[in-house]
């Protein structure tokens, strides 16, 4: 039971990007999946720690003004490992889309740790790595 409701929400999480065949991102959905005191984290050479709204709106600008189209992410393997009511998931993904009239593919990974709620599984923290 609880990993099919960790799937689902991460499902869930990297659908929130999907703005392919003209829809719109629901990238606010995501205020749902993580608590409002979650941490998201870019690592690399941008290395970058957002607030979850800190996070969304530039999302929100990129995936609705027309520069970043047709794109979606989707993970290709994943860990999952519950302990009572913590679980830890590491996820290699891919992603695509056309960014500024150009097409693009890339992956890397995500690892998104979790707390059982009285609400269901929630995200307490994503921290990502995008392959150059």
């Amino acid at each position: 039971m609880s990993k099919h409701a960790i799937d689902t929400v991460t499902a869930e999480f990297f659908g929130a990007f999907d703005n392919r065949g003209g829809t719109t991102a629901d990238v606010d959905r995501i205020r749902g999946l993580v608590l409002p005191q979650g941490v998201i984290v870019k690592t690399g050479p941008e290395f970058t720690v957002y607030t979850v709204d800190e996070f969304i709106e530039p999302r929100r600008r990129l995936l609705t003004d027309g520069r970043l189209v047709e794109f979606s992410e989707w993970e290709t393997s994943e860990r999952t490992e519950i302990t009572g009511d913590v679980a830890s998931r590491t996820s290699e993904y891919r992603k695509s889309g056309i960014l500024e009239g150009e097409p693009f593919e890339g992956g890397g990974t995500k690892t998104i740790q979790f707390v059982r709620t009285a609400q269901g599984w929630l995200i307490s923290a994503v921290a990502w790595y995008d392959e150059p």
